[in-house]
């Protein structure tokens, strides 16, 4: 997997969004000193698959409070959602699906599969009243049902485009 690195992005966010040690960044890509990383550099991520290997991609629409997933550039499926709420947006963004976690409890319902962004994902709710509105700290929530099909879908590494 290759990250592009973005303006103002430092190496130990970049390692903490994609759950990644530090070491086996700075080693895969053969960097002495962590603070000389440049907007636009391509770093390869260790543990991942190259998206090109990846038929699956995931487009979300925040405006539009819909998951749209492709396999092979066609549409499968489409699916409501709820977003982030006005004080807590969902971030835009390319992002990948780094890890899935059933059952992760509380608000979270019976799925959380984490994007290559700290503290987001993709997840059930047990409040299935809220799909549709903009009430999510930033998350992205679907149906549980939804969710647990999307999870056996799609693999780890599967990329994620989030926009207005």
């Amino acid at each position: 997997m290759i990250h592009t690195v973005k303006p103002g992005e430092t190496l130990t966010q970049i390692s903490r969004d994609y759950r990644t040690p530090l070491g086996e960044i700075l080693s895969v890509n053969q960097i002495p000193n962590p603070n000389l990383i440049y907007p636009g550099q391509r770093l390869e991520i260790p543990g991942f698959p190259p998206i090109e290997t990846i038929p699956y991609r995931i487009d979300i629409s925040v405006n539009n409070r819909q998951l749209r997933l492709y396999k092979n550039g066609i549409l499968q499926k489409q699916y409501p959602i709820a977003v982030g709420r006005m004080l807590s947006n969902t971030p835009t963004g390319n992002f990948i699906i780094i890890n899935k976690a059933p059952d992760p409890g509380g608000p979270f319902g019976t799925m959380w599969m984490s994007l290559s962004k700290e503290h987001y994902g993709i997840h059930g709710t047990n409040n299935p009243s809220s799909i549709g509105k903009a009430v999510s700290k930033g998350c992205i929530r679907m149906f549980n049902d939804d969710v647990e099909e999307l999870a056996r879908t799609i693999p780890i590494g599967t990329p994620v485009t989030i926009h207005l």
